[in-house]
């Protein structure tokens, strides 16, 4: 886990728990220079990554290389990797896949090589443009990185990236075409085209005098939700291959499900319709009853919008027992991480599992009537938990969900 909050699984999920806030005033560019009037993000600090390489020649090349969204996703999978105790090379590298999903790639690279272009001409762009703005290069570059020889791939899904990009990584195991993914998504676009345009949108929070309580889902003065980087890559292992070499193990996908609403390229269904049927399915997959599931990790972006319809899907498939569910959003602290958003959901809901612990929705004030639920306001809370859901729903009507169970050792 890569975050606005941590750098590190102990890190960031203690964070989380803590109902620390990521969201800042931006340092990475000069939002008054543009005359931007958002001026708050969730920013990865003390990034470096000759931390995690120190080898001078090896992370100079990275640097020239890697648009900063691929060495993002070269950590997360580093971290995700020793975590797991997992040396590719000892296994079976054929049978190992990555996908690791980005709802935008190097943007930073593009935007900045295309300034190049206009200010000096063809011959200021670099060699590397392409290799480094290209959406599969994190894929590609961790692949290469650690021998992953099976199938690498990056789902471009807007917000549900990182999500889909876990489920089809699941489906491959399940359908014995690998025994191991370094899967999840990842995200580094914190400049002044990226949040000039989500704010000429008028998505972003403009909560420049209050950050860290900016990103508010679920309350009914909630304003736009805050733009964030970050990467969290997850290790997913067939459950006997797991076993054999006594692997740690947080939780077990064991459903996912997956749709589009077909009826606006931003705004969710009116009756949350898409998302319910991603929910139905996850459930059907997963060969359980709505009444099992005890925790939902939500979308729950601090938008208008997403987090009324959200909260009617859920009520859509769930009924009474929605009220029974507990139900908090990542996001009131890490802000939205955009690809990266659906993996670190998941990886809070593998914890979740693996610690009977479930982390708050932050900033909760001032509720919103029509957003009636359980979010776990603002302190964690112990609890039993056997089943849970992630949730990630993105621009293009995309809306997937994973279905985990708790390990029983």
């Amino acid at each position: 886990m890569l975050t606005p909050v941590g750098i590190g699984k102990e890190d960031c999920w203690n964070a989380l728990l803590a109902g620390k806030s990521g969201v800042s005033h931006i340092t990475q560019f000069d939002p008054d220079e543009i005359g931007l009037d958002v001026k708050i993000a969730a920013e990865v600090k003390n990034f470096n990554i000759q931390d995690y390489y120190p080898d001078r020649k090896k992370w100079a090349s990275m640097i020239k290389q890697m648009d900063r969204v691929t060495l993002f996703s070269m950590v997360a999978s580093k971290l995700a990797l020793e975590d797991a105790s997992l040396e590719i090379r000892k296994i079976n590298p054929e049978r190992v896949g990555t996908f690791i999903g980005t709802g935008v790639g190097g943007l930073i690279t593009t935007t900045a090589d295309y300034i190049k272009l206009l200010e000096g001409g063809p011959k200021k762009l670099g060699i590397r443009t392409v290799i480094k703005l290209m959406p599969n290069a994190p894929s590609g570059q961790v692949a290469i990185e650690y021998g992953a020889k099976g199938r690498a791939k990056s789902d471009s899904t807007a917000c549900a990236s990182g999500l889909d990009s876990l489920f089809d990584a699941f489906m491959y195991i399940r359908d014995n075409r690998a025994d191991v993914m370094i899967s999840g998504g990842s995200e580094a676009c914190l400049n002044s085209f990226t949040v000039a345009s989500f704010n000429n949108m008028m998505a972003l929070s403009k909560r420049n005098d209050s950050p860290e309580s900016a990103s508010r889902p679920f309350n009914i003065d909630r304003d736009g939700f805050v733009i964030g980087e970050g990467s969290v890559v997850l290790i997913l292992e067939e459950m006997e291959h797991a076993m054999r070499r006594g692997a740690n193990m947080y939780a077990e996908i064991v459903g996912g499900g997956a749709s589009c609403d077909a009826t606006h390229i931003v705004a969710p269904h009116e009756t949350g319709d898409g998302a319910s049927r991603a929910i139905k399915e996850a459930l059907r997959d997963a060969e359980i009853e709505p009444s099992d599931i005890d925790y939902i990790n939500a979308h729950g972006t601090s938008t208008p919008l997403n987090d009324e319809r959200e909260t009617l899907a859920i009520k859509n498939v769930f009924g009474e027992h929605s009220y029974k569910l507990a139900v908090s959003s990542t996001k009131s602290m890490v802000g939205h991480l955009l690809g990266g958003a659906g993996a670190i959901g998941a990886a809070a809901t593998a914890l979740t599992l693996s610690t009977q612990k479930i982390h708050p929705t932050i900033n909760y004030f001032n509720p919103d009537p029509k957003c009636d639920l359980d979010y776990v306001p603002n302190t964690y809370r112990e609890a039993k938990v056997d089943y849970a859901m992630a949730e990630a729903l993105g621009f293009g009507g995309h809306n997937t969900v994973l279905v985990m169970k708790k390990v029983v050792a």
